[in-house]
């Protein structure tokens, strides 16, 4: 047999974690990574908080799954957390971000159709975002690498630049239902869009009754310094898909909405096997207790800023190598002046520094959100050790 037990659809490196701690991860053999990847903006709260553990092994001793058709005390708790602390007034959970952005685009559509308007299905997307890899998620992105093999592509979907007010505007007619956006993008790169461009969107909305609909799976739930990005650019959305940090490691997701938007969604018209399962949303609740505060938000920023700031100083050290730093919180991006993958490469492989390459030749830096100061010291050695020991490809 030549195809390998696991699927061969990742590149998998010589990296096996088994254990983790805090914000490191130890290999089998032993080998210690400084962890600034955090599971791609997952693992939050590191890889050994206490409340986050001893929340999912209680709930775990004591109910892990039960069938949606009964009523969820752990999911209403939940919900009723994610709706006090954000613009949302109902919630649907979901295994994980993909899903939670299918859920977000039947929610748009729903809307129109709930309303008698069945022409308007289509959402104007943007370019190099990513917003999963399902059919409808797929479609949804104008990347052409995440359509190979997978033709014919879903309807009802149209690519404008990103935050470029104008290339939405000429997309819309009368098939739009709405705006689906990252307000950063993360995969495209760690980039944010402007005050001007997101409020933009949120006018159009208002002006045309469509959805402003909001991927936030990557930068939501406090990794930018808020709880959700959009609170920054001072708007309030119609529908948010949120995953990643939400479990901290553990699968979950979620659909948020308001009551308005959330209007076609009723009975029959949507479902999960497993969202929502006890075990899930106690992961989920330990990790609002934990960072739905305004000292923990408060926390990432400061730490935010700081990072920016040395990472700025740093890069003027290698000029040959770095362009410039972006991104929001403790969600930033290094673009190079080189391809990033390979000196992500290098960092992991020789310096022990676990990070992510994304488009646009950009190095995310996405440490846990609990980081430490020395933490903090030990990733600028083994940045500055990579890059000093960096020979181009």
């Amino acid at each position: 047999m030549s195809i390998t037990p696991l699927m061969p659809v990742y590149p998998r490196c010589g990296v096996r974690p088994v254990r983790g701690e805090h914000c490191h991860l130890i290999d089998e053999d032993g080998t210690r990574y400084l962890d600034f990847a955090s599971g791609i903006a997952v693992n939050l709260l590191g890889h050994s908080h206490e409340g986050l553990i001893s929340a999912i092994q209680e709930q775990a001793a004591t109910l892990m799954h039960v069938s949606n058709l009964y009523g969820s005390p752990q999911g209403e708790k939940l919900a009723q957390q994610l709706v006090d602390n954000t613009f949302a007034e109902t919630v649907f959970f979901t295994n994980s971000g993909a899903e939670a952005v299918e859920t977000a685009i039947k929610t748009a559509r729903a809307y129109h159709q709930h309303e008698g308007d069945t022409t308007r299905f289509e959402l104007i997307t943007f370019a190099n975002a990513f917003h999963g890899r399902t059919m409808a998620t797929i479609s949804a992105s104008n990347q052409e690498k995440m359509h190979h093999g997978f033709s014919p592509l879903l309807a009802g979907f149209k690519y404008a630049e990103f935050d470029n007010l104008e290339s939405a505007k000429a997309l819309m007619g009368p098939n739009t239902a709405g705006f689906l956006v990252e307000p950063i993008q993360g995969e495209g790169g760690i980039r944010p869009a402007s005050d001007e461009f997101m409020k933009g969107l949120r006018a159009l909305a208002d002006e045309h009754d469509l959805m402003l609909v909001l991927d936030e799976v990557q930068c939501g739930v406090a990794r930018t310094g808020t709880l959700y990005a959009y609170e920054q650019y001072g708007i309030v959305p119609d529908i948010v898909a949120t995953a990643k940090g939400i479990g901290g490691g553990f699968p979950l997701g979620a659909c948020l909405a308001t009551e308005k938007a959330a209007r076609g969604m009723t009975f029959g018209t949507h479902g999960s096997t497993y969202g929502g399962n006890p075990l899930a949303m106690a992961a989920g609740s330990a990790v609002m207790d934990a960072v739905a505060n305004e000292e923990f938000l408060a926390s990432v920023r400061e730490k935010g800023e700081r990072l920016r700031s040395r990472l700025e100083q740093f890069i003027g050290n290698y000029p040959e190598l770095f362009e410039l730093v972006r991104g929001k919180g403790l969600m930033l991006g290094i673009k190079m002046k080189v391809e990033s993958r390979p000196f992500f490469v290098h960092l992991r492989d020789n310096h022990q520094l676990l990070t992510v390459a994304a488009g646009d030749n950009t190095l995310r830096v996405l440490p846990p959100l609990v980081v430490g100061d020395a933490e903090i010291e030990e990733f600028f050695e083994k940045l500055s050790a990579g890059a000093a020991s960096y020979e181009y490809p």
